[in-house]
């Protein structure tokens, strides 16, 4: 089974409540009427119950008994929320009535949504921007105990026929955080390791990437991958993780054994760990274009509960893909 349809299908048997921050979008209303009726997820639309409806009618579909409508303007939900972002945010200024007006934000509304326990997770990005999803994630949702970094990754999928190499990989950090230290790249590593393995089920091997394989340069950068890579291995000694490497010597096996012959990953890396986002985001967008690799993503890691931003030119389908990753994110945490 391609690694997309177990996705979809591992998705299907949570049963959770994934909220659209941009309900009366066409994309969303189409997602979201395809994930109910897949039974991938339990929809929730935020956004005016008269555009809502209106949509679903232009398209001709109906509005499905596992989808439901948070219209924050006539939500019993909205003084119950208003107060939560009061509580949550009074600590920086925001009085009552401020509360009560950011709430009505659909993408905030959301995020309260979730915070709440309303709902499992949150998926939009479609019209809002990535800044203002990610700090309505962080400020209201906020981060997993163990962690006080939000993270990113893009979910690479090659199972085209000409692709040699089929499979799920992740690419990260590839999307948010620019300059990670070292530190904060080895935590990116051990938060996209238990992505990997939560959304694919296969274990993770970790490549920490550099322009360098084994010292074979010097330079403050590829020091900042051989920490990474050492800081990693000291907080979880069983995760298969090897670096400083190049990509090669990290992907091909071959290649592997001319450069890295004593590498545990044996050219077989399938979580791969940039030093920055310049490169991490330049590798998707190559892979993506020029190999014909299915990118997903950007998802967010790290926070409490699951919150995923889309692309503003995101198709319905990249959007019913999102759901079923933060279903299966929210899994993880029901």
């Amino acid at each position: 089974m391609k690694p997309l349809e177990t996705l979809l299908k591992n998705a299907a048997r949570t049963n959770l409540r994934i909220v659209l921050s941009e309900g009366s979008d066409p994309r969303a209303v189409l997602a979201g009427y395809q994930a109910a009726s897949q039974g991938i997820a339990r929809i929730g639309l935020v956004g005016s119950t008269k555009d809502i409806q209106a949509e679903f009618a232009a398209q001709g579909l109906e509005v499905l008994d596992g989808i439901e409508i948070h219209d924050p303007t006539t939500s019993p939900l909205k003084d119950e929320l208003a107060d939560l972002y009061h509580e949550l945010r009074k600590h920086k200024g925001v009085s009552k009535d401020a509360a009560r007006e950011a709430a009505l934000l659909p993408h905030v509304f959301a995020a309260l949504l979730v915070k709440s326990g309303h709902a499992d997770g949150t998926v939009g990005g479609a019209v809002a921007t990535t800044a203002d999803i990610v700090r309505a994630a962080i400020q209201i949702i906020g981060t997993k105990p163990d962690t006080k970094l939000v993270s990113s990754f893009f979910l690479m999928l090659f199972c085209k026929e000409h692709h040699d190499r089929k499979g799920a990989m992740i690419f990260a950090d590839s999307g948010l955080v620019v300059d990670p230290s070292a530190d904060e790249m080895a935590q990116i590593a051990l938060s996209s390791a238990h992505s990997f393995e939560r959304l694919i089920g296969e274990p993770p091997r970790v490549a920490m990437l550099s322009f360098s394989t084994r010292g074979s340069a010097k330079h403050d950068a590829v020091s900042k991958v051989v920490a990474a890579t050492n800081t990693a291995r000291e907080r979880a000694p069983d995760l298969l993780i090897d670096g400083e490497l190049q990509f090669d010597a990290a992907f091909v096996p071959d290649v592997a054994a001319r450069k890295a012959e004593d590498s545990p990953l044996q050219g077989n890396a399938n979580v791969f760990i940039f030093p920055n986002l310049e490169s991490g985001n330049i590798a998707y967008k190559i892979a993506q274009r020029m190999a014909g690799a299915e990118a997903i993503g950007p998802i967010l890691q790290g926070l409490a509960k699951p919150a995923n931003d889309l692309s503003r030119g995101c198709s319905a389908e990249d959007i019913l893909h999102m759901i079923a990753v933060t279903a299966a994110q929210a899994s993880d945490v029901s």
